[in-house]
């Protein structure tokens, strides 16, 4: 794998059902920006594929966006992770665009970005839409349980979408991700 593509909500921080609407309630997963700094030292890319339809909503504004993005480059930070791209959706899911997930347009751009061909991409998420979006896409795709992840699990995941890898987090992802490369 060139690049590897994230969602953020459920996968590097806790999936909240009200959403993520201040720095203070943006809550590392444990072990997600180890995995990330393992990743970037593999040389792989990573790029954060994100729908923010809490801006799109009225809920909270671009800055507050970009100070909930401050906390979480700055927990990637302390561990010596960093994002290389940032690709967010803002749109609310009644007015979607071909980039909000699980629409594909996010994650050609950060290939585009990073010149990466679909096998050599993969989508780590939590939620079918991050699978839909993956299979639109083209790329290889995983599940973690975090998040909304083992309700996909145990909802089952549509055939059309497989296979699919299903890990217990984005940590051991990148573990069975690394140990093939």
């Amino acid at each position: 794998m060139r690049l590897v593509l994230l969602d953020r909500d459920g996968v590097l921080n806790e999936d909240r059902p009200d959403s993520v609407k201040s720095p203070s309630e943006l809550v590392m997963i444990d072990g997600a920006a180890s995995a990330v700094a393992r990743l970037n030292a593999a040389g792989m890319k990573v790029a954060l594929v994100t729908n923010q339809a809490v801006v799109g909503r009225g809920i909270i504004d671009t800055d507050m966006l970009a100070r909930i993005h401050e906390k979480l480059f700055d927990a990637l930070a302390r561990e010596k992770a960093r994002l290389d791209s940032v690709h967010i959706a803002t749109d609310p899911p009644g007015a979607p665009s071909q980039r909000r997930k699980p629409a594909p347009g996010m994650l050609r751009e950060a290939m585009e970005k990073w010149r990466a061909t679909p096998a050599e991409t993969m989508m780590i998420g939590d939620d079918l839409k991050d699978l839909e979006a993956a299979r639109a896409a083209g790329v290889n795709a995983a599940l973690v349980r975090t998040g909304k992840g083992a309700k996909v699990q145990a909802g089952g995941i549509p055939p059309h979408l497989g296979p699919i890898c299903v890990y217990d987090s984005l940590a051991h992802a990148v573990d069975q991700l690394l140990s093939r490369t």
